[in-house]
């Protein structure tokens, strides 16, 4: 959600607590969070909240949704303090969490928070370490592990998490050498993006994660294939036009230079939606993460489009 201009920090706060409980109220599987501690892609002034502290709030003020984090920056915190955090909100949720993870990018933030930021390959190689200590303390009585960036030694994590035989792990990225290897490796979920071409470019990652699966000997089907799609939707297409306008503005952009970025969406009717994500589904997608583009008075319009018109077709 994005907070810019807003009233005040209970403004806030108010509006996450009323969009998540619509978003149980309508039948969604899940909502989700990203893990950033300001703003992006350029850090201002405005709020982000923790990702990890709100992920247990909304535990407890839902009672039936699914919550993750789109994903979590392995690096922020030390695996074994990760699984502790994980464990424990699963446990309180009653077997709601779905952990998300990757190995973080946004440079700025890790500069600002005073957190060493290595080379990419270094990241992806703390995040496949990180993995394997996490799945051990969800499952494992007092697992030890000595790697070449984490450690640990006889680690009790109790009370263990309440979904069995762990929450699904999340492993978010499409880095064709590296990250999806860790993937192939170590995950129950999958998620990337296509790019440009959201429907070519997911066939691509697909194919690649595929032949790691090969690689490492893990079956492809196990892991269930995920993307996340920024969405901005009208119920007619004068509709889809007047919210492009207006988010346009609210951007203070071009509308055609906000169109271009909008190939990376998807943007359109009911309709276009259902095709768009149909065509993802046969190639083997089975959950989608939506970010909801638009003001915030299209927020609640959206959710309910996707409810009643769209989400009903695919299942």
């Amino acid at each position: 959600m994005e907070f810019e201009g807003w009233r005040s920090r209970a403004d806030e706060v108010e509006e996450m607590r009323r969009f998540a409980l619509k978003c149980e109220e309508l039948g969604f599987d899940s909502i989700w969070l990203f893990d950033h501690f300001v703003t992006v892609p350029k850090p201002s002034l405005e709020s982000s909240y923790e990702c990890w502290t709100t992920t247990a709030w909304l535990a407890a003020i839902t009672k039936r949704i699914r919550i993750g984090q789109m994903v979590t920056c392995n690096s922020y915190r030390h695996p074994s303090v990760l699984a502790k955090m994980s464990s424990t909100v699963d446990a309180l949720s009653g077997g709601r969490l779905e952990m998300g993870i990757g190995a973080g990018w946004y440079e700025a933030e890790y500069k600002a928070y005073g957190i060493p930021f290595p080379k990419a390959s270094v990241r992806i190689g703390m995040l496949d370490e990180s993995a394997q200590i996490i799945k051990r303390m969800w499952t494992e009585d007092s697992p030890t592990f000595e790697g070449r960036y984490y450690s640990i030694k006889e680690a009790i994590n109790s009370p263990k998490p309440v979904q069995k035989p762990h929450p699904p792990l999340w492993i978010g990225g499409g880095g064709e050498q590296l990250t999806l290897r860790v993937v192939a490796k170590h995950a129950d979920y999958s998620n990337f993006q296509g790019g440009e071409d959201p429907i070519g470019g997911f066939k691509h990652k697909m194919d690649v994660l595929e032949r790691h699966c090969q690689e490492v000997g893990r079956d492809f089907d196990e892991i269930k294939k995920s993307t996340l799609m920024n969405v901005l939707i009208g119920r007619t297409e004068a509709e889809v036009d007047e919210r492009i306008a207006r988010r346009a503005r609210a951007l203070g952009m071009p509308e055609a230079e906000y169109r271009k970025r909008l190939r990376m969406s998807l943007s359109g009717t009911p309709e276009t939606c259902i095709d768009q994500w149909s065509r993802l589904i046969d190639l083997g997608a089975s959950y989608f993460v939506l970010y909801i583009l638009g003001t915030r008075d299209g927020w609640y319009d959206t959710l309910e489009v996707l409810a009643d018109e769209v989400i009903p077709q695919l299942r």
